[in-house]
């Protein structure tokens, strides 16, 4: 169960920037898990790097990135 309430988190977290306004402008994936990089406004006013750990939440963030470009 830890596993997934890891998870709910690192989605929960992704969710919030979202809501706030932040667009996904960069996933780096490496051994560790992936670090999203969150910005707002143009040119960036603000930038937030996130890290996910989870295999569930890169899955999920990368299903919201390509759901938002279609």
């Amino acid at each position: 169960m830890a596993a997934f309430e890891e998870y709910v988190k690192e989605q929960q977290a992704i969710d919030e920037l979202l809501f706030k306004g932040y667009a996904i402008s960069g996933i780096h994936e490496d051994l560790d898990g992936a670090t999203v990089k969150f910005e707002m406004g143009e040119p960036a006013k603000g930038v937030v790097n996130l890290q996910l750990l989870t295999a569930d939440a890169r899955k999920y963030v990368t299903t919201l990135l390509f759901s938002m470009k279609g």
